[in-house]
């Protein structure tokens, strides 16, 4: 019986080890990724023809730094144009004017929103709307562009 205590309470320190382990695991996802994040920034709106690459969470960015995420992506059934609601960090003064553009890091690296602010003086509030934006460029079509007119100009014989 002595024995049976033993194993039992062995394996159940065991299994409170795994279980909290886990819940560690969680936690330092949920905080790598920034899941808990962009909930108190000002929320804006742009709306863009093809917004490939881009999904929740994808970094937005300033001049190259980082100051918020996209919280929220839809289609609009009237224009068919993507919908995105970006969350920016409410110290960040945008005018009205400012323009977002779906930008790639780089030919192995994720799509991200580059917003480039304009020179006005009147400033962006939370449910404006970004008007000026460009979307995602397919970067496999300009490819395949390059690749079949790598022949040059020569004439056919």
């Amino acid at each position: 019986m002595a024995g049976t205590l033993k194993d039992n309470l062995l394996e159940a320190i065991i299994g409170l080890l795994v279980v909290v382990m886990a819940a560690g695991f969680v936690t330092y996802a949920w905080a790598r990724t920034g899941a808990g994040e962009g909930n108190d920034g000002t929320v804006l709106v742009a709306r863009f023809p093809n917004i490939a690459g881009v999904s929740l969470g994808t970094d937005i960015k300033v001049a190259g730094v980082k100051v918020g995420k996209v919280v929220g992506l839809e289609l609009d059934p009237g224009s068919y144009q993507a919908v995105l609601r970006l969350s920016v960090d409410r110290g960040l003064k945008l005018p009205i004017d400012s323009s977002a553009a779906i930008t790639s890091e780089g030919l192995l690296g994720g799509n991200y929103v580059a917003l480039t602010p304009g020179g006005d003086t009147a400033m962006l509030k939370a449910g404006d709307e970004i008007v000026e934006t460009s979307g995602a460029p397919d970067l496999m079509g300009l490819i395949g562009s390059v690749v079949n007119r790598s022949g040059g100009d020569a004439p056919a014989k």
